[in-house]
């Protein structure tokens, strides 16, 4: 496929100094504030969007179709050819899994599907000799997960060492954790063999008025509440923590991103207002009353992405 917009052959002199990189998938909340804020920096931006015959994907990226250095490109992850033209001459791919219209919530057959994409990405990316980093969005839901995890003491936190386990995932239908997982793991493995310099950052949930008690991410709340493992992260903090990895030459292997914890009764109840403002059953409590719920110890860190983004800023 080619883009929506062709690069004229008298490319201007700011063009050449700018840095081209390409957002995957840019339809997203998350995909379509990096293309803006990546405009804002003077890079030059591939947006890859999965528009499957509608326009609907760029509604995100309205305030920015006017500018020259924003180029759109329409791919399927399915479809390998279309991630190369996309991917050529880019210096960097931020990568992020976007669920098909026809499926968007994560259920059973979710893995197999993000598996073969991250399988399509990483192979495109092997392929275009101008890469020189990808920064592949994971979720924290790909390292909390398993049975030996309720033994973790608060000096034994979770971080990015741990992953999540993957047939503790399928006895209790965690299938977000299980598609997380097994994608990245993909990922990290095609790197590896195929020289591709990859970071990965695994986010909390993502806050904003589209989630609610359906979200593929919360099934399990009230165990991640009680295991000290219920992380959230803004959408500004989750995109500057992006661009701070891929211009950060020193960074590498996994980080863990969020920046609020709720482990605390009065943490429960303003998540569930934002879950299900106009009732009182939710996710993490449907007999208990709030005040009942106690307080647990945090038992997972982000030291890693905190130092990193603290000595990028300095």
């Amino acid at each position: 496929m080619s883009p929506a917009a062709v690069i004229p052959a008298s490319i201007h002199e700011e063009e050449e100094e700018s840095k081209r990189v390409c957002v995957m998938d840019a339809s997203g909340r998350l995909g379509s504030s990096l293309v803006e804020s990546l405009l804002q920096r003077n890079y030059i931006v591939h947006a890859a969007v999965s528009t499957y015959g509608n326009l609907q994907p760029l509604k995100g990226l309205a305030s920015c179709l006017n500018n020259k250095k924003l180029k759109i490109f329409e791919t399927d992850p399915f479809d390998y050819e279309s991630i190369i033209n996309a991917l050529k001459d880019c210096s960097a791919l931020f990568y992020t899994f976007e669920t098909p219209q026809e499926q968007p919530i994560f259920d059973e057959f979710m893995p197999e599907i993000e598996v073969r994409a991250a399988h399509n990405v990483l192979e495109a990316c092997a392929q275009t000799d101008t890469m020189e980093k990808v920064i592949f969005t994971s979720s924290v839901t790909a390292v909390i997960w398993g049975e030996d995890h309720k033994s973790t003491t608060a000096d034994e936190e979770l971080s990015e060492r741990n992953w999540s386990d993957v047939n503790f995932c399928k006895k209790f239908k965690l299938w977000h954790g299980l598609s997380k997982t097994l994608a990245e793991k993909t990922a990290w493995a095609l790197a590896v063999d195929r020289g591709v310099n990859m970071v990965s950052i695994n986010a909390g949930l993502l806050v904003g008025p589209e989630i609610s008690m359906k979200t593929s991410y919360l099934k399990g709340a009230a165990e991640m509440y009680e295991d000290g493992v219920l992380v959230t992260v803004d959408l500004k903090f989750l995109v500057d923590a992006h661009i701070c990895v891929s211009e950060d030459i020193s960074s590498y292997g996994r980080y863990l991103c969020f920046n609020h914890v709720v482990n605390r009764p009065d943490d429960a109840v303003e998540f569930a207002k934002m879950l299900t403002p106009s009732t009182e059953t939710t996710t993490l409590s449907a007999a208990t009353s709030y005040e009942d719920l106690g307080i647990f110890e945090q038992r997972i860190g982000n030291k890693k992405m905190n130092k990193l983004m603290v000595d990028y800023k300095n």
